[in-house]
């Protein structure tokens, strides 16, 4: 079968509300490679872990869902992003000295993997640390799906971490950005962003917005999906965003005859895993499961 590389963190969520503290096997690159796995696509993450109690519970979560890892090493252990929630806001995140500190490690193992992948897809990258962007372009040489996913506490160079996204998204075959995205990188509304990315030669330019839906720029047309109406509450938008890409990238692997059907998939997958807390991609069967069970 087809097999998927992700290229992107792993770590611990622990989250902080009015109810107390939870911990959750996290990470945008963690989220999108089960989130492919669970749609048939056998997928190998390559991320920093630590040998450390943390590296072991994120070890083990991968096993669980049948996802290959190939580690790099990490002298301060293993990524931890603390988030903190209070009432209808955005979680305010902040994120460790490994999280800060990761590189990752392109050896023999991690080339030959990424050689033989019918997709490489990149989410939540040190593009702004030039060294890591040059070699991740030298490590792929075939087809890649990039989510750029900056976070506030982990970008040390805005202007280098676009020069870097932009060199890579010039060769890639889809990228995904996000409102937050648009606004923290470039400080410009989404659809500018979306529009001018597609300039570079990106040809699948998907762009999400929260709540305002999401829409895709391929063959000089705009495709656009309003978010999804499906039963129960909104629990945790955390993992809304890498769930959009996996069902993408799983539709770029088998081959798109419709981008408007694939993004109403999408979307509608993202509904079901804003229903639970946590990054792990549901679909919606899923809500059948829980109404039944009422967990």
């Amino acid at each position: 079968m087809e097999r998927v590389v992700v290229v992107g963190d792993a770590l611990i969520d622990e989250l902080r509300d009015d109810t107390g503290v939870r911990e959750l096997v996290g990470g945008a690159g963690l989220n999108v490679a089960v989130g492919l796995q669970l749609l048939g696509l056998p997928t190998t993450l390559i991320a920093v872990v630590g040998d450390d109690e943390a590296g072991a519970h994120i070890r083990a979560y991968l096993g669980d869902f049948g996802v290959q890892l190939l580690p790099s090493p990490s002298p301060l252990g293993s990524a931890r992003a603390v988030s903190t929630r209070s009432g209808r806001g955005e979680p305010v995140y902040v994120f460790n000295g490994a999280a800060q500190g990761r590189r990752i490690h392109f050896g023999d193992e991690q080339r030959s993997a990424l050689a033989k992948a019918s997709l490489v897809v990149v989410s939540s990258y040190p593009f702004d640390d030039a060294e890591q962007a040059a070699d991740l372009r030298d490590a792929v040489p075939g087809r890649i799906a990039i989510d750029p996913n900056p976070r506030p506490g982990l970008l040390r160079d805005p202007a280098g971490f676009v020069r870097g996204f932009e060199r890579a998204a010039a060769r890639a075959s889809l990228v995904k950005v996000g409102e937050e995205d648009a606004e923290l990188l470039y400080g410009r509304p989404l659809p500018e962003v979306r529009d001018a990315i597609a300039g570079l030669g990106t040809p699948v330019m998907v762009a999400t917005a929260g709540s305002a839906g999401a829409s895709v720029a391929v063959d000089g047309a705009v495709i656009r999906r309003g978010i999804s109406q499906l039963p129960g509450r909104i629990v945790d938008t955390m993992g809304a965003g890498d769930a959009v890409l996996a069902v993408l990238a799983e539709a770029l692997v088998h081959g798109v005859e419709d981008w408007g059907v694939a993004l109403q998939v999408a979307m509608d997958t993202a509904a079901a895993t804003c229903r639970f807390e946590g990054g792990l991609l549901r679909l919606p069967v899923a809500l059948e499961v829980k109404e039944h069970t009422g967990s």
